[in-house]
């Protein structure tokens, strides 16, 4: 079972901060699933998929029924006991899941429903939370937690969907364009985004890129080929993906050393290569 896991060593150190939040499966004891002290539970399952943990290992199937007990009827989903329920709660979870094969779940299937009955006007997602006060630049989505939710479309999408869907795209090539920090949580496009990260948690270059090849209308825009371009300017000699910035609490692991190359991010990369090669016949998407 274990022996499937891509780097064993990277998973016994995430599985040694399971109990780290007061309870199993990176939970608090009053069932708060998204506390990073280090890692929370739906941080957890991004990691696990990322190190092609199987299905049927009792962590991540542990996780995954603890994230998947959250949702409640209408497809939200509630990380904590108490407090706001924001899409990002529930894109979070969506694609934590979908990334780790629950996609058919029904629970799962009703998050996509519910997120794709919730998109703001531009096509994309948000929180009405405006920590940096208001501004016309927060009259759009979230660029952030867009990415999230077309990270789970891409593996969840039906084909009536796939058009709708070009909107949400057409917010991330726009935002290639503006740059600027834009939506109410002031998702930029600065100095850190353009630095490789990863595993795939946060907004950055190489996640927008990822994601992005999944979908044809941004595999034909200019706007792609650009970020795409800076992208390829990242790669070693030998085609490697480097790892510019890993997430501070995961800077132990092997597969995202900083300034090393990164066996898993390159095969990422490689998917990346492969969606463009394939000249969009007969793709998931598009």
């Amino acid at each position: 079972m274990t022996n499937d896991v891509l780097n064993q060593a990277d998973f016994d150190l995430i599985l040694g901060t399971r109990y780290d939040n007061g309870a199993d499966y990176w939970a608090t004891p009053d069932g708060r699933l998204g506390i990073e002290k280090p890692i929370s539970t739906l941080t957890a399952l991004m990691i696990m998929s990322e190190l092609k943990v199987p299905s049927d290992h009792e962590a991540l199937q542990g996780a995954a029924e603890l994230v998947l007990a959250a949702f409640r009827d209408d497809g939200r989903v509630r990380i904590a006991p108490k407090g706001a329920i924001y899409p990002c709660h529930t894109a979070h979870a969506v694609t934590g899941l979908c990334r780790n094969g629950y996609s058919s779940d029904p629970r799962v299937q009703a998050g996509l429903d519910y997120l794709f009955s919730d998109r703001y006007t531009d096509g994309g997602w948000r929180c009405n939370k405006f920590l940096f006060g208001r501004g016309p630049e927060t009259d759009a989505s979230n660029p952030g937690v867009t990415l999230l939710v077309l990270d789970a479309f891409r593996l969840a999408a039906t084909p009536k969907r796939i058009a709708e869907l070009d909107r949400a795209v057409e917010t991330l090539l726009d935002h290639w364009t503006v740059k600027t920090p834009v939506g109410p949580c002031h998702y930029g496009m600065g100095s850190l985004f353009m630095q490789v990260e990863y595993p795939f948690l946060r907004y950055n270059l190489f996640y927008y890129v990822y994601v992005l090849s999944f979908y044809e209308k941004a595999r034909q825009d200019e706007r792609f080929k650009a970020a795409l371009s800076v992208l390829k300017q990242k790669l070693d000699s030998q085609g490697n993906i480097i790892v510019e910035r890993p997430n501070r609490k995961l800077s132990q692991l092997e597969i995202c050393k900083k300034g090393k190359p990164s066996k898993a991010a390159t095969k990422r990369y490689f998917e990346i290569v492969q969606n463009i090669e394939s000249k969009n016949q007969d793709h998931p998407i598009g």
